[in-house]
């Protein structure tokens, strides 16, 4: 009886607010209330939030995330709910305009430090034991050596080091530093320097063709494993799909380095694209993980937002990131774990390029820009007022198990940090389009959502899906992205056929892929690497059954397999092809 009780209420109460869980997935971009730029040159096509060049660090069992110019900072218990900390780091006498650009953070002992980037010395190095609060004090007022892009790292032995460098002409650069003082010791040392003759991915642009500009290299980070250093950098510029972060290891914390030959942190496709200029970090578990920087750079070259993926060192002490599904629903941490197996949850999207109905468009911004899978274009209301809405039609019934919904930046009216703002709408699902019923219910919701996404406490069986808007923080109600993750109820895609890899004498850093098409697939993921068992990167491509690829080492051969995709999971990878 009690068993027929229970499961009575668990049918009742299917919709969002009614039915609490403890969420145990995410999502990228990662949802948190990312502040608008606060420097007008950077809003002349429109005022929109921005931040980028994250760090996270774990402190004291708790995950700390500063990035630049937000006024502030976040502090998690679990990766998932970020709490922001508003604090200003400038002093009176700084003379830059950036509130603490691209930080450092770094931990000795008991204490925090942060500090950021520079040309001059007039930053400070603040210290703090209790950060979850505003609690900080100058341990160095003026850090004279400077840096920009600046990351600390503290070795096993104590030694405290600094890392720099932003150019497209000069290396990266490290030094250490006395860690009572501050002071450098002896000279800094040249790490490295982008090599795009060899590696296609460290060429400058959208395409990675050969410009007439050279790549910027940035970002550095350095992690310890296993007593190798493995100096991160992201290239070559921040505004590109394929802005990733590199690295090169050696034996000690100032080299020599050696650069592995594929970008360990690399999402050039999808909806959420780039992954440079970020931090590796563990959890509480030791397992690790990689945030980074995702590209939009519609409004502003620097028009960006934050991912978090998992990481790792192999048996061979090879660095990778597991960003295939990169931004599909993806389980938080929760004990140890093995990231060379996918966290992915195998819910899959469900509405790529679906019909669309909605209550108003404003021009140029079309409704059908809410499905296709492009964080660059989204679709806007005539209005941001109570009532405009979105309705996706899945094609079929399908279990939905979680929902993201990707708010754009049309005509908002904020510069900076702005806090007490808060998104409302509600969310309501039909199976016939005809009569519906509450999913979720956010029009009493207080908080800044921009990415928000809800993991459903009991997945429902549905067709039609509709989002109806309460209230905006500003301007008008747009979507870059309304994604519906779950599973289908039909086949999954056959295995792909007529797999080739096309790689030109003339230029061994480019290859041509070929393949074709599955027809119940939506998307494609083709995996590579240096090795047959090393196929650490991925690219996803929807609509398409080509892509140019322009990343490789011209020095070493490649391997490729590739998996099709559709609303009911994955096909089956084919053989692995070689390509000298």
């Amino acid at each position: 009886m009690k068993t027929k009780i229970f499961f009575l209420v668990l049918a009742i109460c299917t919709h969002y607010e009614l039915f609490p869980q403890i969420q145990k997935t995410y999502c990228n971009p990662i949802n948190i209330d990312y502040g608008y730029t606060p420097i007008p040159d950077f809003s002349e096509a429109g005022r929109h939030r921005a931040t980028a060049d994250p760090v996270i660090v774990n402190y004291k069992g708790d995950y700390f995330l500063f990035s630049t110019n937000q006024w502030g900072y976040w502090w998690s218990s679990d990766m998932l709910k970020w709490n922001f900390v508003p604090r200003r780091f400038l002093r009176p006498w700084n003379k830059v305009y950036d509130e603490l650009c691209a930080p450092a953070v770094g931990i000795i002992g008991d204490t925090m430090l942060v500090f950021g980037s520079t040309y001059t010395s007039e930053f400070t190095i603040w210290m703090s034991t209790n950060p979850r609060q505003d609690e900080w004090k100058p341990l160095v007022e003026r850090f004279e050596p400077g840096g920009w892009d600046p990351a600390f790292f503290t070795d096993d032995d104590g030694r405290f080091y600094m890392y720099n460098g932003s150019s497209n002409r000069f290396p990266l650069y490290g030094a250490e530093l006395n860690r009572k003082t501050m002071q450098q010791i002896g000279y800094r040392k040249e790490l490295y320097l982008l090599e795009p003759w060899r590696y296609g991915w460290q060429r400058f642009g959208e395409y990675m063709d050969d410009t007439f500009l050279d790549p910027f290299m940035e970002g550095a980070w350095m992690t310890k494993h296993n007593g190798k250093y493995y100096l991160q950098y992201a290239a070559p510029g921040t505004e590109f799909s394929g802005y990733a972060d590199g690295v090169a290891t050696g034996d000690s914390p100032l080299g020599p380095f050696t650069t592995q030959s594929m970008p360990f942190s690399f999402k050039p496709g999808g909806f959420a694209r780039g992954a440079g200029h970020g931090a590796t970090f563990t959890d509480n578990w030791n397992n690790y993980w990689h945030v980074s920087t995702i590209t939009i750079a519609v409004k502003n070259n620097f028009e960006r937002r934050i991912g978090i993926w998992p990481a790792g060192f192999d048996s061979d002490g090879v660095m990778y990131c597991d960003q295939a599904f990169g931004d599909y629903p993806t389980y938080l941490p929760s004990g140890a774990a093995d990231h060379l197996k996918s966290r992915f949850t195998g819910w899959m999207l469900l509405n790529y390029n679906k019909p669309v109905e909605v209550s108003s468009s404003l021009s140029g911004y079309p409704a059908n820009n809410a499905v296709d899978e492009n964080i660059r274009t989204y679709w806007s209301a005539a209005s941001g007022n109570k009532g405009e809405w979105i309705k996706t039609d899945l094609g079929s019934e399908c279990r939905v198990m979680a929902i993201q919904i990707n708010y754009a930046d049309q005509d908002a009216e904020f510069l900076g940090k702005t806090t007490g703002t808060y998104h409302q709408y509600r969310i309501l699902e039909s199976r016939d389009g005809k009569k519906w019923k509450l999913l979720v219910d956010k029009s009493k919701n207080k908080t800044d959502v921009p990415h928000d996404y809800i993991e459903l406490p009991v997945p429902v069986t549905t067709r039609f899906l509709k989002m109806e808007n309460i209230h905006m923080p500003t301007g008008k109600f747009a979507i870059s992205g309304l994604r519906i993750f779950g599973k289908g109820f039909g086949e999954k895609p056959g295995i792909v056929k007529g797999f080739t890899v096309l790689r030109t004498e003339k230029d061994l850093r480019s290859a041509w892929l070929k393949w074709q098409p599955v027809d119940n697939a939506y998307a494609y993921n083709i995996y590579m690497g240096t090795s047959p068992d090393k196929l650490y990167n991925c690219i996803i491509v929807y609509n398409s059954n080509e892509y140019w690829l322009k990343t490789m080492d011209s020095k070493k051969p490649y391997y490729f397999t590739i998996e099709a995709i559709n609303e009911n999971g994955q096909g089956l990878k084919v053989p692995v092809v070689e390509s000298k």
